[in-house]
């Protein structure tokens, strides 16, 4: 109707006009940042398939670096001081708040989100890792009568999941190490961040970005540990516990002005204690003397792992909200590493156990 001439743009006064003739139709934040794109546009006039994109929630490159210049006519109102929200909303909001730096990604959220689907990778991962655990023990005791869950004792290391240097040639074992923990604690300690960290981080990237944080988390760990220490054996979740909460931490680092989630140094705090004494237990435990010689303790290699997939990748895929990552060359360039890493360590433990003349625990 306003494009006569189908060339799929409309000057940006007509677009002013229109804008306040239909703005009380509208959802005020899609109204807000539909000002900031006409304020932004220097040619004077605006792109159908901008508008169709953003009244479709639907972002591109281009059209991010537009809305980004007009950002200042965002600021006349911020999420935060909206009232009479409910409980629903009042979570989103939170959520939004929590990981999210910019005013502009917070409101674009707050009003795509619809809760489908759910957060459903993080909460089955932490379901699955602990009935596993639990029916593990549960087995041990009554089939076996010795309820154990000691990493070094025989009978936990008779599993077909846990990773061992004598079994590295089990290729799922890399993977399915995250479904056995050390203990209580260790599976206590995994399940409460990757649950704080993790649900809030899925909620707003979506489980196929957090997944991939966390499975590459996973098995860089169970690769630096074949790389790095090449007698362990390795449990528990850690190595993609810590690249999420790594990933989220160096964000909040690095776009600490426009964080506004409340306590954020409080929550910082609190995340590195945890990490620290986790981290801190497995290194004590993993040079302890073994009550079972000759069998080691687990290694604490995968932790550091997963902390560099967190602050290379994870980083990356966290900063990028809602963008296409094929378009980052810095996305590229950390995945080129990562994948170069995972067949340098596939070599390596094809040749070099055998010309390194390893002495290795006895195999399970």
């Amino acid at each position: 109707q306003f494009d006569p001439d189908n060339t799929g743009y409309i000057s940006t006064e007509k677009f002013r006009t229109l804008l306040q003739r239909h703005g009380s139709e509208l959802d005020p934040h899609k109204l807000e940042v539909l000002l900031a794109l006409a304020d932004s546009n220097s040619e004077g006039r605006i792109c159908y398939q901008d508008f169709v994109n953003l009244m479709s929630n639907k972002r591109s490159n281009s059209f991010r670096q537009a809305i980004l210049q007009g950002n200042r006519r965002l600021c006349s109102k911020a999420l935060l001081e909206e009232t009479g929200l409910s409980l629903s909303q009042r979570l989103i909001r939170h959520v939004a708040y929590e990981t999210l730096p910019r005013e502009i990604d917070r409101k674009w959220y707050y009003d795509s989100y619809t809760c489908c689907p759910p957060p459903w990778f993080m909460i089955t991962i932490t379901i699955v890792e602990a009935s596993t655990l639990v029916a593990f023990f549960l087995y041990n005791g009554v089939v076996l009568d010795r309820f154990v869950l000691q990493v070094s004792h025989p009978l936990y290391l008779k599993n077909a999941l846990l990773y061992h240097p004598q079994l590295r040639a089990q290729a799922w074992r890399y993977l399915t190490y995250i479904f056995m923990h050390a203990g209580i604690e260790h599976l206590g300690l995994n399940v409460v961040l990757q649950l704080l960290v993790g649900v809030p981080l899925e909620m707003v990237h979506g489980a196929a970005r957090i997944s991939f944080v966390y499975v590459a988390g996973v098995v860089a760990g169970s690769l630096a540990v074949s790389v790095a220490d090449m007698r362990a054996p390795v449990v528990g979740s850690s190595g993609g516990v810590y690249a999420l909460v790594s990933a989220h931490l160096a964000n909040i680092v690095m776009n600490w002005s426009g964080m506004k989630c409340q306590f954020k140094l409080l929550r910082m705090a609190v995340a590195l204690i945890c990490m620290s004494f986790e981290f801190g237990r497995a290194v004590w435990l993993r040079f302890h003397p073994s009550a079972y010689p000759p069998c080691p303790h687990p290694s604490f290699m995968a932790h550091l792992g997963g902390v560099m997939v967190g602050i290379t990748l994870g980083v990356i895929i966290l900063r990028n909200y809602e963008q296409r990552l094929q378009d980052q060359t810095l996305w590229w360039i950390f995945l080129s590493i990562y994948v170069i890493f995972v067949l340098f360590a596939i070599f390596w433990n094809i040749f070099a156990y055998s010309l390194l003349d390893l002495k290795l625990p006895p195999p399970p």
